[in-house]
């Protein structure tokens, strides 16, 4: 899932050389050193593509009442000019600059200035200070993690606005939706372009920065691993979890209340894409620490796939079911209803039970159960930048040993459900299942091409006891 988000560099000064090229000759960690065509064309591509993604699937909602096509048959036919479509489209207003303003501001004071709580009378959960795995310089960094803790303390606001406070409208961010785009780009753009400065000329570890000698490319994928202002404000993080995924259930909040201003009711469609979603948010900030060991974290660095990404592309396209259903009020059947509820839970059971697995077989070295039974191991070994030889442990059993990437599949299905809440009536709901579904799959290869080169043979012993990447017998 998103989680995430989400979908993961200026030439070295002669006095990092060194460390690059120790850094290089360990394969695929974090991204690419150089650059090949096909790279480049995709990037640019991307650079050129994706915002205008995101704007004509927000104004083919507001223009088009979510039809695809309408935009292109209409201009096509002579019915519409490019420029009419865009003289309808809402401009950035104060009204939404200080809105956004107030709501990033709002998460930067969460994220830096209040230590979590969370941990201390929540049962299992594992917030405050914690640290980081080890980056290609060999930098551990510690975070501050309170992101459970931002994600309540904002939600009890919202309710207590709802029924308490009255200070604005439960509907204020559909009815703010597309200037809030542009105030969403702004920040994208900057944080982005800052980024890049920062990791030319005063980058938190210089030995963290990569260089391809392309400007396109380092822009996108970027030049720092773990850029930071101060002990604390890590970007990477602050932007992967704030302020994108605390306001996805916000704005499906939003969404529902915008439902029942027009239609005077919230439907069970509407009702479903807030439940499953919401679901996999808490999840994500519950298992704040644990996502410190994903590849998001652990090998990509912050660009403007990431910075970009986080302010537009998580929250304006992830949340398109529930956009889709005011414009669309879908009332399923008990049957349908039912079946999107469990292919939403069955798929949240698997990611989550997967990554439990994978997460205590870390945790203890292999000295657990797994399924009731002693896990199986393939036993391997690698050598890092220092030359030292390192020894570790790839786990075969439970649903790691139905796939390598089995958890995806439980990612994919909740995704799914999402979309089949929506009915069958439009294909822009389903952007998101077609979408994940190339992302996983990308990052499913991206991965195994860097354990590959990682671990060598023993990664061909790993791929011969697990022969499938995501689906047994297919792929």
């Amino acid at each position: 899932m998103a989680a995430k988000s989400q979908p993961n560099v200026p030439k070295a000064k002669s006095g990092d050389s060194v460390t690059n090229d120790r850094t290089a000759s360990q394969g695929q960690w974090g991204r690419a050193w150089e650059v090949d065509w096909f790279s480049l064309g995709s990037i640019i591509f991307l650079l050129l593509c994706a915002p205008f993604i995101v704007y004509y699937f927000i104004m083919a909602c507001d223009q088009y009442s979510c039809a695809l096509t309408g935009p292109v048959v209409d201009i096509a036919t002579g019915r519409a000019r490019l420029s009419d479509i865009w003289a309808k489209t809402p401009p950035i207003t104060r009204k939404a600059a200080q809105l956004y303003t107030l709501w990033v501001t709002f998460q930067v004071l969460l994220y830096t200035s209040l230590p979590d709580f969370c941990h201390k009378f929540l049962p299992g959960y594992v917030g405050g200070i914690q640290e980081g795995a080890v980056t290609p310089a060999g930098v551990v960094n510690k975070y501050q993690i309170n992101g459970l803790q931002a994600w309540l303390l904002t939600h009890l606001l919202w309710f207590a606005n709802a029924h308490l406070l009255s200070w604005f409208s439960p509907t204020i961010i559909f009815d703010n939706w597309i200037p809030l785009l542009w105030c969403a780009n702004i920040l994208g753009y900057a944080v982005s372009t800052f980024a890049m400065v920062k990791g030319y000329f005063f980058p938190t570890s210089a030995r963290d920065c990569k260089f391809t000698g392309n400007f396109f490319y380092n822009y996108m994928m970027g030049v720092e691993f773990n850029p930071r202002i101060g002990k604390w404000f890590d970007f990477k993080l602050f932007f992967n979890g704030r302020p994108g995924i605390v306001a996805w259930t916000l704005i499906n909040l939003s969404f529902a209340a915008k439902q029942r201003e027009l239609h005077g009711h919230v439907t069970n469609a509407m009702v479903l894409v807030n439940v499953l979603q919401a679901i996999y948010v808490i999840d994500f900030f519950w298992n704040e620490t644990w996502y410190l060991k994903t590849i998001d974290i652990c090998h990509d660095h912050f660009g403007w796939y990431l910075g970009w990404g986080d302010c537009v592309w998580l929250p304006y396209l992830y949340t398109l079911q529930g956009l889709y259903l005011v414009y669309h009020p879908v009332q399923l059947s008990t049957p349908h209803a039912v079946g999107v509820l469990l292919l939403g839970l069955v798929g949240y059971y698997i990611f989550r039970v997967a990554n439990h697995q994978k997460d205590l077989f870390r945790r203890t070295d292999g000295r657990c159960l797994i399924w009731g039974k002693k896990p199986k191991v393939i036993e391997c070994s690698y050598t890092s930048a220092d030359g030292q030889r390192h020894h570790s442990k790839l786990l075969v059993s439970g649903f790691w040993g139905v796939a390598r990437h089995f958890n995806y599949v439980g990612d994919l299905m909740g995704s799914l459900a999402y979309c089949l809440a929506c009915g069958g009536g439009h294909l822009l709901p389903y952007f998101y299942i077609i979408y994940m579904a190339i992302l996983l799959t990308h990052r499913c290869l991206r991965d195994e091409h860097r354990c590959a080169s990682k671990y060598g043979r023993d990664w061909e012993r790993y791929t011969a006891a697990v022969p499938y990447r995501l689906l047994p017998g297919i792929f």
